[in-house]
């Protein structure tokens, strides 16, 4: 494993709701995070079929061109009577014909094919949120860190925080959805902690302890 000895980081990503939570979770460490967005980065094509793929791609680009370490982040829902679908392609649900994305007409296709297949109640609306993180230098080498959290899906969506699917996805032993928690709550962790709640701070509790330790 390669260690981070730069406070400098590019986090790899035009998703405004990634890059926000990113940076809630470096900031505390004293990183300078920077995203590609703010950079005018191009998106690279994610031609990957795993999350692991398209992650490493993200942070390959921005790495390359920027000269210096990023940050990517690849995440998705996987919902298990829809035979893991949207997965890889959760943002692609959102997807409207000029280019925008709508996650609330996302949230209504996933809740149509759900009622398509019959599942109706909780014990078959079973799901769960999963983040790879990849840590990517400008030679090529990579880091990759998963986090995942299983959780049932609810419907109508509940709460206006987070973004994406978060209306609707209820972590296990929780009776709120991330849509209705804080940051603070969602993510279940800061440095130091022993728990993290969401995928990504799962994941990002992964590269913190291989990285920076």
């Amino acid at each position: 494993m390669r260690k981070l000895d730069t406070k400098t980081i590019i986090v790899a990503s035009h998703n405004a709701g990634k890059i926000r939570e990113i940076r809630d979770l470096i900031g505390p460490l004293g990183f300078e995070a920077r995203s590609a967005a703010d950079l005018a980065f191009a998106e690279p094509d994610e031609t990957g079929t795993t999350f692991e793929e398209n992650a490493r791609i993200k942070a390959l680009a921005s790495a390359r061109t920027a000269g210096i370490p990023a940050l990517s982040d690849d995440s998705g829902l996987v919902v298990d009577a829809l035979g893991g679908a949207p997965g890889v392609y959760t943002a692609n649900w959102a997807e409207r014909e000029d280019g925008s994305r709508d996650f609330q007409m996302a949230m209504e296709k996933v809740e149509q094919a759900l009622s398509e297949t019959g599942a109706t109640d909780e014990a078959r609306r079973t799901a769960r949120f999963v983040s790879v993180l990849c840590l990517a230098w400008p030679d090529g080498h990579t880091e990759l860190f998963r986090g995942e959290v299983e959780g049932h899906l609810v419907w109508p969506p509940r709460g206006d925080r987070g973004f994406g699917y978060d209306p609707v996805f209820k972590p296990v032993g929780h009776a709120t959805t991330f849509g209705e928690m804080s940051a603070e709550e969602k993510h279940g962790w800061k440095p130091g902690d022993a728990q993290a709640l969401s995928h990504r701070a799962r994941a990002f509790k992964r590269f913190v302890e291989t990285c920076l330790v």
